[in-house]
């Protein structure tokens, strides 16, 4: 089923930082993991997630360092900082919130 891409739009950020919870990561790997753990629902673009991390981190959310690859390339990773972490606790409590009133009101005819 094709989900609707403004459903996506206000938990951008929510789902970035949960994906960096576990470890920090580079763009790519974040895409195909986001594509994988949601059983393909969220296939992000480049052109979406990259704007994402830079306001990101622009608000001290993520952390950008290069590292080098055992092939010698420099690849980019993003890492959760304290500051991220507080605010992914904060996104997600609301998310819980707001979801569960959804299920609520959806289910509330039955």
């Amino acid at each position: 089923m094709k989900i609707d891409k403004s459903l996506l739009s206000g938990s951008t950020s929510l789902l970035v930082l949960s994906l960096l919870k576990s470890g920090d990561k580079y763009g790519y790997e974040m895409i195909t993991l986001l594509e994988a753990v949601s059983n393909e629902v969220f296939q992000m673009k480049e052109g979406t997630l990259y704007p994402i991390l830079h306001n990101l981190e622009k608000k001290g959310y993520v952390k950008a360092y290069n590292q080098q690859t055992d092939k010698g390339r420099s690849r980019r990773y993003y890492h959760l900082t304290d500051k991220g972490a507080a605010q992914l606790i904060e996104e997600k409590t609301q998310w819980e919130v707001f979801s569960g009133a959804v299920n609520t009101v959806l289910h509330c005819g039955t």
